[in-house]
């Protein structure tokens, strides 16, 4: 009969520590409960321990963490007829625990049908090429638009993802050739364009190089003409120079002296290698006046000699006549005048070559 006893109370107190046990409930910090009783919404149950009347109470805990949902991948077809296959993902959160169960049966199923279905919508708008281009925009859109629509179930939508856009093989191929010839157009005009520049600088440099030699032919003129202008003064002030004191000196010089000069002169014109040679008219005086000189025509008289007075009645002033006599410091200042030409002419040519280089190195 104790045996009896002891059973049944060992089943007693089991029974209601089951029912003890079945009251308490553990709510983890990343959950929110929703305790009914009897069929009847009663509150959503925090974190932590929680107390609920046992036996009769269901408490259903919903995870409020953000969840990755894959939306499968589906075949779209643009605005421009193009099909492509396009699949996302999407991060979502639960707001509110009450609306996300009693609103909405199965609020991941729901959210992933609601997100392939606008996304077709979004992407029946727009052409592949803005498909292809503006991912961010669709994100965005997608996001706003889901959002909107699950905020009666209490789910946030955080993010939309578009994972991957891949068009129809003919599409692809089609796809292909055009960026093929685009690159063949770009290289092409990236070609001619270097062919242009390359002609430009090369007919840039033809002519400077002519500028430079024909600069330079020119400073040679110049240059070689100046030389014979300083040549031609020099030569005609020495010979006038020359022409002066024969002038002056014979002057001085009475007949005597002259008809010596004369049968000087006479002495070397025989000794030239000449076969022939030929006497002027007035020989005959030359010939009178030398006699004259060696007594054989005693009645010729003397020439008086010419004084520096005579001159100046005769020839005026000799400078006047003959002009300025350049002396050795004036042809000392024209020379360096000349080098001091030579040495500017010769730095812009330089500057000139370094500018044409320049150019060439950047380009």
């Amino acid at each position: 009969m104790s045996t009896i006893l002891m059973t049944i109370a060992l089943l007693v107190a089991a029974v209601i520590i089951v029912i003890l046990v079945s009251g308490v409930k553990i709510v983890q910090p990343y959950e929110q409960g929703i305790y009914m009783r009897l069929g009847k919404y009663v509150r959503v149950l925090n974190q932590g321990l929680n107390i609920v009347f046992p036996l009769i109470n269901e408490v259903i805990k919903l995870d409020l963490r953000t969840e990755v949902l894959d939306v499968p991948r589906q075949e779209v077809i643009t605005k421009d007829n193009s099909p492509v296959n396009v699949d996302a993902v999407i991060y979502i959160r639960v707001t509110d625990p009450k609306k996300a169960y009693f609103e909405v049966t199965q609020y991941k199923i729901a959210t992933v049908n609601l997100a392939q279905t606008t996304l077709r919508a979004v992407i029946g708008e727009m052409e592949l090429d803005e498909v292809l281009s503006s991912r961010e925009r669709i994100n965005i859109h997608l996001r706003d638009t889901l959002d909107e629509s699950t905020d009666k179930w209490g789910v946030r939508v955080e993010a939309v993802e578009i994972r991957e856009v891949d068009p129809a093989a003919k599409v692809k191929n089609s796809m292909e050739e055009q960026t093929s010839a685009e690159r063949l157009r770009r290289a092409a005009i990236l070609e001619a364009d270097g062919l242009k520049r390359s002609a430009i600088l090369k007919a840039e440099g033809e002519k400077k190089a002519r500028i430079l030699e024909a600069e330079g032919r020119r400073q040679a003129m110049v240059l070689e003409a100046e030389g014979k202008r300083v040549a031609t003064i020099l030569e005609g002030q020495g010979e006038s120079q020359r022409l002066r004191i024969l002038s002056v000196g014979a002057a001085t010089m009475d007949s005597k002296a002259l008809s010596v000069l004369s049968m000087d002169t006479m002495v070397k014109v025989g000794q030239g290698e000449s076969s022939k040679i030929f006497f002027p008219m007035e020989v005959t005086k030359l010939i009178n006046g030398i006699s004259d000189y060696v007594g054989t025509a005693s009645d010729s008289p003397d020439r008086e000699i010419s004084t520096a007075e005579d001159i100046r009645t005769i020839f005026e002033n000799p400078e006047d006549m003959l002009g300025n006599i350049p002396k050795p410091e004036d042809i000392q200042a024209e020379a360096e005048r000349i080098d001091a030409l030579m040495d500017k002419e010769l730095k812009e040519s330089t500057q000139m070559m370094g500018s044409k280089t320049n150019a060439k190195n950047e380009s």
